[in-house]
Parts: C-alpha cells; sequence; structure tokens
C-alpha cells in the first residue's frame, strides 16, 4: 500500500495547493502538534508555573467585580446610618491588592512566557537550519530558495506571534469565562441563567469562525509563501532578469502575488472584524437583557444593587476574552499553517544519508575510484546512467569528454554523494560511498564547478573555507601554488579585501581562481574539476593551467571540460555518449585512432584558429 508523502503536499515540497485531502490534512495537523509538542517539552516546568500565574491574575481580576458588590451592598449602607467608612475602605483597599496583583502577575507572566517562546523560536530555527543542511542536493536543486526563505522567515515568525499572546490568551479566557460563569451562577441563579442564555448560540458561533479561519488563514500563508519566492528569485537573478528585460513581466507577477496576499490578508480580517463584531453584539444584547431583568428583580428587591452592578462587571468580563480567543485563533491559524510547512520539511529525509556504522578509508587514502554496474535516473523513466561500469585508479587523471546530457557531470556528482546510484555500487578505495560517513567523504572528495560560490568575506576566508584551521601561510602557499597570489596582492586589502555579495566584486576568473585556492588548500584524495575553467579568460587560464599540473600530481583527478588544452594534461580520456564509455585511452592515441574524440580535438584546432 503506498502513502502520499506529507512533504509532497507542505514544507518547501509544496506548490501551496489551496486544498488538500482529508487523510493528508489530518496527518498534517498531527505532525504539527508532534512538533510543537517536542519544542515545548523541555520547558514543562516554566508553563506550569505560567498556568500558575495566569491562575492568580484570573483570580484575582474575578474577585474585584464581587469585592465591587460587597462595596455597595456591604459598605455604603452603614455610611448613611452613620457608622463610617470602615467596611467600604476596607473593600477599597483589598481591591487596590487586587489590582496591584493583576498588574504584578501579568508583568511576571510577560517576562516568562518571552522568555520561553523567544528559546523555543531558537530551537526551532537552529532545527530548522540544521536540517537545510543536511538534506541533499536533490532537495535543493528541487526547491527554491524563496520557499526555503519563506520557512525561515515568515513561517517562524507566525508562530513567533503564537508564543507571545497565543498562551495567555487561551488560558485567561477559558478560566475567565469559566470562572465568570460560576460565579454568575453564585451570585444569583436566575440572573444567572438569563446571563448564560446566549451560551449555546456563542458556542455554534465561535465554531464556525474556527472552521472558516482555518480555511482563511492557511491561504493567507500560501500567498505570502508565494509573494517571498518570487521576490527572492527575482533579486536572485536580476541580472537575467535585466539582461532579458524581464522587468516589466516580473512586476506584473509580483503585483498579481501582492494582489492576492492582499485579498487573503484582507478576507482574514474581515473574518476577525466579523467575529468580533458578532461576539459584541451577542454581548451587548446580553448585557442589556440582564439590565432589564436585574432591574426588575431590583426594585422587587430580589437581588441587591450591589449584586445587578457585579453582574454587568462580570459579563463584560465574560465577553472580553471572546474578543481575545478571535486575535487567539487568528495567530492560532496562521502558526498552525506555519507548523504545517515546517513539519513538512523537518520530514524530509535526505536523499543520501548517513550510514549507521560507517566505515574508515583504508589509510593512507589513494583516491582509487570504482563504478559497478551503476545505474542512475533524475526521472525513473529515463536514465542518465543505464548501467556503468568503469576504473579509476589512484593518482590518475582523467578527462570526461561528451556532448550535453552525456553523463559527465552526474558521474561527477555519484563520485560526490550527492546523489546515491539507483543500482549498482560506487566505491573509493575499495569502500563503498553509502558506508562512509559524510565527513570522512568530504576530506577526501572535492569538486570545483563552472560556478563557485563566494560567500561575503575577506579572500582569505573564502580560501580557508573548507579548512578552517588554516594558517595565513597555508594561504598564500594555496593561491600561489595556482597561480593566485599575484592579483590577489594587487588588491586594495590584499587577502583581507572583501568579495563582496557571492563575489560580486571579483571578476569571474578571479572568483575561478580563488576557487582553485580554497580546493588545493583542502587536499582532497579525489578533486571533481566540472568545466572549472570555461569561465576564465585567456591570461586567467594559462595562469591555471600552469598551476594545474601540481594540483593534480599525486591525487585522483575527474575533468569535465570543453576546452583542449585541459583536457591534454590528463592521463586518459574517457569519451561519454549516453550514459556509456564510447573511448578510453590516453589523449594521444584517441587522437590517433581517428574515432570521436578525434573528431572532437579537429573541432578544438579549428575553433583555435579562427
Amino acid at each position: 500500500m503506498t502513502t502520499t508523502p506529507v512533504s509532497s503536499w507542505r514544507g518547501v515540497a509544496s506548490e501551496e495547493q489551496d486544498e488538500l485531502p482529508e487523510r493528508v490534512s489530518v496527518l498534517l495537523r498531527e505532525r504539527s502538534r508532534k512538533l510543537l509538542g517536542d519544542l515545548l517539552r523541555p520547558y514543562r516546568r516554566p508553563i506550569a508555573l505560567l498556568t500558575a500565574i495566569i491562575v492568580v491574575s484570573n483570580a484575582a481580576g474575578l474577585a474585584i467585580p464581587y469585592l465591587v458588590k460587597v462595596g455597595i451592598d456591604d459598605g455604603i449602607p452603614p455610611m448613611t446610618r452613620g457608622a463610617g467608612t470602615g467596611v467600604l475602605l476596607t473593600v477599597v483597599g483589598v481591591i487596590l491588592a487586587a489590582a496591584v496583583t493583576q498588574a504584578l502577575t501579568r508583568q511576571a507572566f510577560l517576562r516568562l512566557s518571552g522568555k520561553i517562546g523567544q528559546s523555543v523560536l531558537l530551537e526551532l530555527r537552529r532545527r530548522v537550519f540544521d536540517h537545510f543542511q543536511r538534506l541533499s542536493l536533490n532537495f535543493h536543486e528541487k526547491y527554491t530558495s524563496g520557499r526555503v526563505i519563506s520557512r525561515l522567515t515568515s513561517d517562524i515568525e507566525a508562530i513567533s506571534e503564537l508564543l507571545q499572546s497565543g498562551f495567555d490568551g487561551l488560558v485567561k479566557a477559558v478560566l475567565t469565562m469559566f470562572g465568570t460563569a460560576a460565579l454568575l451562577l453564585i451570585l444569583d441563579v436566575h440572573l444567572g441563567l438569563v446571563a448564560l442564555v446566549p451560551l449555546p448560540l456563542l458556542l455554534l458561533f465561535t465554531r464556525w469562525f474556527r472552521r472558516q479561519s482555518v480555511i482563511v488563514y492557511r491561504r493567507t500563508r500560501e500567498t505570502v509563501a508565494l509573494v517571498i519566492v518570487h521576490f527572492v528569485e527575482s533579486m536572485t537573478g536580476i541580472r537575467a532578469v535585466q539582461a532579458f528585460r524581464r522587468e516589466p513581466r516580473n512586476q506584473e507577477i509580483f503585483a498579481q502575488l501582492n494582489d492576492d496576499y492582499r485579498d487573503a490578508n484582507a478576507r482574514s480580517m474581515l473574518l476577525g472584524a466579523e467575529f468580533m463584531f458578532g461576539i459584541k453584539l451577542i454581548g451587548n444584547l446580553t448585557v442589556g437583557g440582564v439590565l432589564l431583568y436585574g432591574g426588575y428583580l431590583a426594585i422587587h428587591e430580589e437581588v441587591t444593587i450591589g449584586v445587578l452592578a457585579a453582574f454587568l462587571l462580570y459579563l463584560r468580563q465574560f465577553y472580553e476574552p471572546m474578543q481575545e480567543l478571535s486575535q487567539f485563533y487568528n495567530s492560532l491559524q496562521s502558526a498552525g499553517a506555519a507548523l504545517e510547512k515546517l513539519s513538512g520539511v523537518l520530514e524530509e529525509e535526505p536523499g543520501v544519508p548517513e550510514p549507521r556504522r560507517p566505515e574508515p578509508l583504508p589509510q593512507p587514502v589513494r583516491g582509487a575510484v570504482r563504478f559497478e554496474g551503476v545505474r542512475f535516473a533524475y526521472v525513473e523513466e529515463m536514465p542518465i546512467l543505464p548501467g556503468l561500469d568503469l576504473s579509476i585508479p589512484g593518482g590518475q587523471s582523467v578527462a570526461l569528454v561528451g556532448a550535453t546530457g552525456a553523463g559527465k557531470t552526474t558521474l561527477a556528482k555519484l563520485i560526490s554523494r550527492f546523489y546515491d546510484p539507483t543500482a549498482g555500487r560506487v566505491l573509493l578505495d575499495g569502500v563503498d560511498l553509502r558506508d562512509l560517513d559524510e565527513a570522512t567523504l568530504r576530506q577526501a572528495v572535492v569538486m570545483v564547478t563552472q560556478e563557485n560560490f563566494l560567500f561575503s568575506g575577506t579572500v582569505a576566508d573564502n580560501i580557508r573555507f573548507g579548512m578552517p584551521d588554516a594558517t595565513d601561510r597555508q594561504i598564500r602557499e594555496a593561491a600561489k601554488a595556482i597561480g593566485a597570489h599575484e592579483f590577489v596582492a594587487g588588491l586594495p586589502d590584499g587577502y583581507d579585501t572583501e568579495v563582496g555579495k557571492r563575489g560580486g566584486r571579483m571578476s569571474a576568473g578571479q572568483r575561478q581562481l580563488i576557487a582553485f585556492a580554497r580546493a588545493f588548500l583542502a587536499d582532497p584524495a579525489v578533486l571533481i574539476l566540472d568545466e572549472a575553467t570555461s569561465s576564465l579568460d585567456v591570461p586567467s587560464e594559462r595562469l591555471v593551467q600552469r598551476a594545474l599540473r601540481t594540483i593534480l600530481a599525486d591525487r585522483t583527478a575527474l575533468i569535465i571540460a570543453h576546452r583542449l588544452s585541459t583536457v591534454e594534461i590528463a592521463d586518459r580520456v574517457l569519451v561519454m555518449e549516453a550514459g556509456q564509455v564510447v573511448e578510453d585511452g590516453p589523449p594521444d592515441r584517441l587522437i590517433a585512432a581517428s574515432g570521436r574524440f578525434a573528431g572532437l580535438h579537429r573541432a578544438w584546432l579549428e575553433s583555435l584558429s579562427q
């Protein structure tokens, strides 16, 4: 029996559907509650203390109307008889004490709840970020950065609102409503029953609001996520946007998404306003009815003026929490939708899981790579590698050539274990990559791509990226080895020069040289160059070509390149077509064989002569 993965409906994997199958919705709610429970479990004692504080605060608040009743009925009559103000002053003093108690407990609650809320959010952010870091490359290649950012920003902010005010609103409302109802019946049963007549209508109205709010607030979270996704993608790809004059179309799309968010938000606000209007209407009608009936009873001396005054004050307290419940439901539904998405994210499993019992690599690491019957497909019906057998001895540099889609980059990703093969094995020094822990594999295999990402920081920071403890001397030696020292030394602040966002202050060639220095410093047993020199200008390429022979010495190298100069330094060339190796041998021998590589070689020479 197959099951629908929650992550395909919610979380970053979601396409933000408006409607969910009921079975999936129930599962999402269960997982959301489990996530919230896991986050709150370490704070059970502080939460119990918070509950006690709210109980004391509510008890003080509930006492005040009753004390008003005592003051009117038992404090004022003695004054009219000249018996003094002792009773009234005592009641006033107790009322002040109750008010001070309420204020102090409120302050204590805000401090403690704020501390708990921020601690929970800290843990949630850490957990989500750590999980994103552990997820495999196939996750990050499939899902947009905008959705990821939405999970870490707007969704967590929605949960923050619930933690800051939701607990207080819910507990306070429940205690106040039940406490008030009990006191109304204690003060006068008949008048209390009249006051509680609208309660069934109130419950039905609240139930309607709760059902509507689930739909409305889920839609609000979905639309704001789409706004963030489009904004982030437009800003990330601003060069392409401007190059293709895409600004007007992007503005149209953003305007539509923004309108959808505005409409969804307006609907949520309207729903809240409708609920508050209904509550106030029912509350005011109830007060009017109690005042009429209570006045009648007071005239006939069946209730005292103090009891009637207390009733009116209690009714005000009874309906105020209903309005707070409206705000609580707003926060609850918004946070509930966010929790669904976050729990969906946290349910995502890495495509390349860590082994339960990792094996060590034989020492010293030679870097021998072997493919045994490897099959791989991004889409099941379209295999990229239909069944590859290949052996690369340790220390050998191998160039992969072939048309786009031949499987060259896929081969590199499998060696880096960004993906696991659908069938077969990839081995490093005789050990299946699936049996190596991630730290061991990343230390042994480093990949340099065409568009290497530079992080905000200095040149030195980026070179030591894979080796955080590297000294300044080691950084300079790495830069000298690949020919980057000269240009780095010529920068305004040398190795302390800021590279800017995504390395924007560096040229493409400079970014590539820094990436080479980073890889050289990491000193891997296997170095993969995925079209790593294709973005270099001629002077930069000459520098790199001189350094490559040094970099590739005594290590296994897999070179994916379209430039003849890069291929010529390889010990061996593999020509790939449709995921299979169709030619294999040293470059000079393949050129002499007049096969596919010889044809590519002639084409390269002709392009150089033009």
